[in-house]
C-alpha cells in the first residue's frame, strides 16, 4: 500500500508541489532515526509522463489508473496555480481535470481519503465531496467556495481543517501544514514535529494574520470602496449604521452584499481593516502596543491583544519585526 498519492494537473503550483515532495522526503529520511515506518508515495497526472508546473518547472508522473480499486491512503492534491474563480472555472472544465475529478470521487466512495489545498479544493467541491464538511481554502477564495457550495462551511480563518476523510489547506504556502498535519495523523507526532524542525517549518494555526483586506474584495467595486473608506477614518472606524447610510442602503442590504463578496460580516470587514492596519505599524515601526492600539481606534493594548488573539491565535508581539523592539 502508498502512504500518499499526488496528483497533478498541468500548470499546478510548483512551490505547492515542491513542498509536497519535500516533506515526504524528509521524514522518509528522519523516520529510521526515530524508528519509525517511511512514509511511501507515488505521483501521478492522468496521462503520465512530464508535467509542467508554473514557473517553467516540470515533474515526472506515472498515469493514473483507469481503473480505481480500495485504498486506504490519502490521495493529496497541491495547488492548481488558479488563483481567481474564472480561472478556477476554466481550469476545471479540462478534459484531464475532469477525469481527475471522477477518480477523486471513485476514491472517496470507496473510503479514500484526501486533501487539498488553495485552489484544489474546488476540485473536491466538483467531485461532490463538500456537503456537510468544514473545510478551508485561501482566503480570498473563500467566499466563491461557499458561493458555489452552500452547503459546506467554509471556515477562511483556519490554515488546515480537518473534518472526516476531508482535509483541507488554506493558500498555496499552506501545503507545508497540511503535509504536517498528514503526517501527524498517519504517522505521529514524533516524525511531524522532527519535520518541522529539520525544515524550519513554524506551525500555523490561522490564515487571518495574512489577510490582506484590499483583496477581500475580489473585483467588487462595493466592497473595494467600503475598505478605502474604513482605512481612511482610522483611527475612528466608521460604524454598520453610519457605512450603511452613506452608501445608501439598508444594513441588511449592505450585510449581504459584503457577506457575498467576501464571506465576511461587514463588522468582520471593519475589525480587518483595524487588525491589517496594526499588523503593519507593528511590523514597521518602533510604536509600543498602546499606541498602536490607539492609530486603529482601540482603547488600550489589551483590547487589541485580545481581538488578535480571537483573530489571528497570536499575540500583537509575535508580528514585531526581528529587531525593533517597544515596551509591551
Amino acid at each position: 500500500m502508498t502512504d500518499f498519492t499526488i496528483l497533478l494537473l498541468p500548470g499546478a503550483y510548483a512551490s505547492s508541489v515542491a513542498a509536497t515532495l519535500d516533506v515526504l522526503q524528509a521524514a522518509s529520511a528522519l523516520a529510521p532515526r526515530l524508528k519509525l515506518a517511511r512514509p511511501t508515495w507515488r505521483v501521478l497526472s492522468v496521462a503520465g509522463g512530464s508535467v509542467p508546473l508554473s514557473s517553467g518547472m516540470q515533474v515526472e508522473t506515472s498515469a493514473l489508473p483507469k481503473r480505481h480499486g480500495p485504498d486506504a491512503g490519502t490521495w493529496i492534491i497541491p495547488g492548481l496555480g488558479l488563483d481567481s474563480p474564472g480561472a478556477i472555472i476554466q481550469g476545471l472544465a479540462s478534459a484531464d481535470a475532469q477525469r481527475l475529478v471522477r477518480a477523486v470521487a471513485t476514491h472517496a466512495a470507496l473510503g479514500g481519503r484526501v486533501a487539498a489545498s488553495c485552489s484544489a479544493v474546488f476540485l473536491l467541491q466538483a467531485a461532490g465531496l463538500l456537503p456537510g464538511r468544514r473545510v478551508t481554502t485561501s482566503w480570498w477564495l473563500a467566499a466563491e467556495l461557499q458561493r458555489v457550495e452552500p452547503l459546506c462551511i467554509v471556515d477562511a480563518d483556519r490554515m488546515v481543517c480537518a473534518d472526516g476523510p476531508l482535509s483541507t489547506a488554506g493558500a498555496a504556502f499552506a501545503q507545508t501544514d497540511l503535509m504536517l498535519h498528514l503526517l501527524r495523523v498517519q504517522f505521529g507526532v514524533a516524525l511531524a514535529d522532527a519535520v518541522g524542525r529539520i525544515l524550519l517549518i513554524d506551525g500555523r494555526q490561522a490564515q487571518a494574520p495574512f489577510v490582506v483586506p484590499a483583496m477581500l474584495s475580489n473585483g467588487n467595486e462595493l466592497v473595494a470602496r467600503l475598505v478605502k473608506r474604513i482605512e481612511s477614518a482610522l483611527p475612528h472606524p466608521p460604524s454598520v449604521q453610519t457605512l450603511a447610510q452613506e452608501f445608501a442602503m439598508s444594513q441588511r442590504t449592505l450585510s449581504r452584499h459584503v457577506k457575498e463578496a467576501t464571506g465576511k460580516s461587514t463588522m468582520a470587514l471593519v475589525q480587518s481593516v483595524r487588525l491589517n492596519r496594526a499588523r503593519m505599524l507593528i511590523e514597521s515601526s518602533r510604536m509600543s502596543i498602546d499606541r498602536v492600539a490607539g492609530q486603529v481606534g482601540y482603547e488600550d493594548a489589551t483590547a487589541l491583544r485580545r481581538l488578535m488573539r480571537k483573530v489571528t491565535g497570536a499575540n500583537p508581539s509575535r508580528y514585531r519585526t526581528a529587531g525593533l523592539k517597544a515596551d509591551f
